[in-house]
């Protein structure tokens, strides 16, 4: 029986070709639960917010607007905490309002002039 190499490079490349797939689809994996936490974040820091301003109904709507379901909400105060679920991944945000100054008007740093 002759030996002479014909078919082995065959093998080699199947293996190659697999292993490739087989990272680019780890790498796809990894990739989309990467962009499934941002989206996470950012709806639950937008749902916070919301939350502090407005209350849960406005912490609910936004956390849809961004994808997200709301599954907690905790307002004690002025502080305003939630937990909100986009796809596989979860996220916790807090956001605290903050009181109006006692004379009731806003300066030029903290929103417009309101004029009469």
């Amino acid at each position: 029986m002759r030996r002479d190499g014909r078919g082995s490079l065959t093998p080699l490349i199947a293996v190659i070709v697999l292993t490739a797939g087989g990272s680019a689809l780890l790498i796809g994996r990894l990739g989309g639960a990467a962009v499934a936490r941002a989206q996470a974040r950012t709806a639950a820091d937008a749902a916070a917010l919301a939350g502090a301003a407005e209350g849960r109904p406005a912490a609910e709507m936004v956390a849809v607007a961004n994808g997200g379901r709301l599954v907690e909400y905790r307002s004690s105060g002025l502080r305003t905490s939630v937990v909100v679920v986009v796809g596989p991944a979860r996220a916790r945000a807090t956001a605290e309002r903050s009181l109006p100054p006692p004379d009731g008007r806003m300066n030029a740093e903290e929103g417009p002039e309101r004029r009469v």
